[in-house]
């Protein structure tokens, strides 16, 4: 799960970087949001909130 909104936030970054110039720091809070989830799924694993 938190793999696919990496990969969601990843894609949306890339499209704003090559699309749009005027939004610039929606660049890098997409960016930010990215790899902070990578970041949790890699630290607690695929399902760091799972309440088993």
């Amino acid at each position: 799960m938190l793999l696919t909104i990496a990969a969601v936030l990843i894609i949306l970054w890339l499209l704003s970087v090559v699309g749009v110039y005027a939004i610039g720091g929606l660049t890098y809070v997409l960016l930010i949001l990215a790899i902070a989830v990578v970041l949790v799924w890699v630290v607690f694993g695929e399902y760091p909130f799972d309440p088993r």
